[in-house]
């Protein structure tokens, strides 16, 4: 059993949609002895930094999350959910995040460019289609997990495009969890890995064919 993390924040059912699409058997809750008992977890989430810690803290998940990964369990995190990993966020100053990798969460911030003398500046929220690169760091899995690193992205091309709703991003402190990254007018981390848990900034059930594939092959781990 798969169970996607409800703490009212996030496309939960489309998350949970494209899961079974893919074969899992999976079901929302926000109950935590479902979430200790489950096989796998998906942790999406959509909205603000702040007030999903806050749900967190008052749903009594915080815990039982920690322990769920503690554990072991196969643990992806989407969206927002990539960045309640870190320990804070320029988004909610003096709010705590999980804590699971070391690092903070910062907004973009672009100044304008000129191209044959008109100023352009890239739009925030970087919204749409953008491509992945992997990363060429060693990534941080234990020897008996570097099946799970390289399984969560196979048959998904370098390059690859996925879709991107978001105006902050990653920036973690240890360089070995980088497993993507993408460009939007600075590089950053789009996706990291750190033995059991993966977690991704754009929305594997919004990216068509080979969104699904990562959903699947995060199913079949």
């Amino acid at each position: 059993m798969i169970v996607v993390i409800d703490y009212g924040m996030g496309n939960l059912h489309s998350v949970r949609k494209a899961l079974e699409v893919v074969g899992a058997n999976a079901r929302v809750s926000s109950r935590a002895k479902d979430i200790l008992k489950a096989d796998k977890i998906v942790f999406p989430g959509v909205g603000s930094f702040g007030e999903a810690m806050k749900e967190l803290n008052k749903r009594k998940l915080v815990r039982p999350i920690k322990d769920a990964i503690n554990e072991g369990k196969p643990f992806l995190g989407l969206c927002l959910g990539l960045q309640l990993l870190f320990e804070r966020s320029e988004e909610a100053p003096g709010v705590k995040g999980l804590g699971i990798l070391k690092g903070e969460v910062k907004k973009f911030k672009f100044a304008q460019y000129a191209i044959r003398n008109t100023q352009y500046a890239l739009k925030v929220p970087h919204m749409g289609w953008n491509n992945i690169a992997y990363s060429g760091q060693r990534i941080a899995c234990l020897p008996d997990r570097q099946a799970y690193r390289e399984k969560i992205l196979t048959g998904v091309p370098r390059g690859a495009y996925m879709y991107f709703v978001h105006s902050y991003y990653v920036k973690p402190k240890e360089k070995r969890v980088v497993l993507t990254t993408t460009s939007y007018g600075r590089d950053f981390v789009s996706g990291v890995c750190r033995d059991n848990v993966y977690a991704f900034q754009f929305h594997p059930e919004k990216s068509q064919e080979l969104g699904l594939r990562i959903l699947k092959n995060f199913v079949h781990l």
